[in-house]
C-alpha cells in the first residue's frame, strides 16, 4: 500500500492533522528502518566505553551495531556481524574484548578497528578469492558517525544531510548541557532506566512537546505534592522530590508562556524562556566553579537557560537540567523502548548528580508518581486509534490555515506546531529516496 508510494505516505501528515496510520501501520513501521538509517540517530556516550576494547551494542534502524573503544583513544563504529557467516561477534550489551574480536562461531579474529586479524585453517584459502572478496576485507564501517562533545551519533545510509547540517542549531542543547560541568565534560552513571511501552514511538515523541496534558494527566501527583507542602512559606527550601513534582501542576499560562523554538528536520527546544526546572535551588560553590571555569557571561547563558525539553529528531530528548537524556528506540509499531540515563557532571557538585537521579526515579520510572500516568494513556490511546469511524488525529492547536510553518521560529509553548515539526520531517525523511510516487 505505501512501499515506493512517496504520494500516499505524504498524505498521511496534512497542515494540522494526521493519520492514524502512523501509529498503528505494521507496515509504515517497516519502512521506518530505513527512515530511521537516513536520519541521524543517537547511538550511546563515549563515557560507557572509557578503556581500550570496550564496547556497547545496540540496533538501529534493524541492524546490530557495535561501539568499540581504540586503542588509540579513538572510537569506532561496526556492524556487529562476523564477515565470515553472518554471526553476532557479541552478545552482551556491553563488556570489553580485550584486543580483539573473536567470533563465536568459526573462531575468525578481528582488530579493534574491524580490519582481519587470522582465520582457522588458513592453508584452505590460499588460492582463494578470499582476500578480494568484502568477507576478506574485515568488518564492516559505519561510514556516517560522528561524536559531538562525546555523544555518539550514526548515519547509516550512505546517502542524506551531513552531521552538521542535519542538527544545526539543535546541537546547543548539548552544548547547554556538557557546559554544565565546570570541566566540560560528562560522565553517564547511575545505570539506564528502561521501560517498553505498548505504544508507538512517535506518540512518545510528540508528548515530549505537549505541555497541555500535564494538568490533566498529572493531576493527581500534583495534587498529593501541594496538599504535603501546603501551609508552607514561600522561602522555604523544598526538598528535591518536592521541588521537582510542584511546578508539573503549574498552570496553562505558565506552559503557554515558557516558550518553544522549532527547528528544520524536526528538531525543538520547548522552555525557551523558562521551565518547570528554572527555579532549582542554587548550590554552595557550584556558580563560583562555572564562572571561573567558563567566564561570566557563557557561565551565565548556561545557568539560566533551562529547557524544558530539547528534541534532537527522531531518536533523543534532552534535559540540560537536570542533565537528564532519554533516548527512544522503535521496537515494533506498538512497542517502543525508552531508555533514561542520567549524567554527574565532573567538577560540579555530588548533589546535582543527585538530582540527576532523582528525576529519573520521579519521572521516568514506570512505578513513578508521574510516568505511570503517560504509560497509562500512550497505551490507551493505541488502542483507541484502531477504532471505527475518525481516521484523524487532530494537530490544530495555534495552526493559521495559509500561514507559513517551515524554517526555525519561535512559538508559544502550548502551540501544536512543535508536533507538527516533527511529523512534517518525519514525511520528509520517509519518502526522501522514493520516486516520484503514484
Amino acid at each position: 500500500m505505501y512501499r515506493d508510494h512517496p504520494d500516499r505516505i505524504r498524505a498521511l501528515v496534512q497542515e494540522d492533522r494526521v493519520h492514524r496510520d502512523l501509529y498503528v501501520s505494521d507496515e509504515l513501521f517497516a519502512l521506518e528502518q530505513e527512515f530511521f538509517a537516513n536520519t541521524w540517530a543517537y547511538l550511546g556516550h563515549a563515557s560507557q566505553i572509557p578503556q581500550a576494547g570496550d564496547y556497547l551494542t545496540q540496533d538501529i534502524a534493524g541492524r546490530p551495531l557495535l561501539m568499540v573503544r581504540q586503542a588509540d583513544g579513538g572510537i569506532r563504529v561496526l556492524y556487529n556481524r562476523c564477515a565470515h557467516k553472518g554471526s553476532q561477534l557479541v552478545s552482551d550489551a556491553s563488556g570489553n574484548t580485550g584486543k580483539f574480536f573473536r567470533c563465536p562461531y568459526h573462531a575468525w579474529t578481528y582488530k579493534l578497528d574491524g580490519a582481519p586479524l587470522a582465520v582457522p585453517v588458513r592453508s584452505g584459502y590460499e588460492g582463494t578469492n578470499l582476500k578480494n572478496c568484502e568477507s576478506g576485507q574485515g568488518l564492516s564501517p559505519v561510514r556516517g558517525m560522528a561524536v559531538y562533545r562525546d555523544f555518539v551519533f550514526v548515519r547509516l545510509s550512505d546517502e542524506g544531510p551531513s552531521f552538521e547540517d542535519y542538527f544545526g542549531e539543535a546541537l546547543r542543547a548539548i552544548d547547554n548541557l556538557v557546559d554544565r560541568s565546570p570541566q566540560g565534560r560528562l560522565t553517564l552513571a547511575g545505570g539506564a532506566m528502561r521501560n517498553i511501552i505498548h505504544c508507538n514511538w512517535k506518540m512518545y515523541l510528540e508528548n515530549i512537546n505537549d505541555t497541555v496534558h500535564p494538568m490533566s494527566t498529572h493531576e493527581s501527583a500534583t495534587r498529593a505534592a501541594d496538599a504535603l507542602w501546603e501551609g508552607r512559606a514561600e522561602t522555604e527550601p523544598k526538598p528535591m522530590a518536592m521541588e521537582q513534582i510542584l511546578p508539573f501542576g503549574a498552570g496553562y499560562e505558565f506552559f503557554d508562556q515558557m516558550g518553544g523554538r522549532v527547528l528544520p528536520h524536526g528538531h525543538s527546544v520547548l522552555g525557551t524562556r523558562f521551565s518547570i526546572h528554572s527555579n532549582y535551588a542554587r548550590l554552595d560553590g557550584y556558580e563560583e566553579a562555572m564562572r571561573a571555569a567558563h567566564g561570566e557571561e557563557r557561565a551565565n547563558e548556561v545557568l539560566t537557560r533551562s529547557p524544558q525539553n530539547s528534541v534532537l529528531f527522531p531518536s533523543l530528548s534532552v534535559k540540560s537540567s537536570p542533565q537528564a537524556i532519554r533516548v527512544i528506540r522503535p521496537l515494533a509499531a506498538n512497542r517502543t523502548l525508552v531508555e533514561a540515563y542520567a549524567f554527574r557532571a565532573e567538577g560540579a557538585p555530588e548533589l546535582l548528580f543527585e538530582r540527576s537521579l532523582s528525576y529519573n526515579r520521579l519521572v521516568f520510572s514506570p512505578m513513578s508518581v508521574v510516568a505511570h500516568d503517560d504509560v497509562h494513556l500512550f497505551e490507551s490511546m493505541q488502542k483507541g486509534l484502531r477504532a471505527g469511524g475518525n481516521e484523524w488525529v487532530s494537530l490544530h492547536r495555534d495552526h493559521r490555515p495559509g500561514e507559513a510553518e517551515s524554517g526555525a521560529q519561535d512559538v508559544n509553548g502550548t502551540n501544536e506546531r512543535l508536533m507538527r515539526n516533527q511529523f512534517h520531517a518525519w514525511a520528509d525523511f520517509m519518502t526522501s529516496r522514493m520516486g516520484g510516487g503514484a
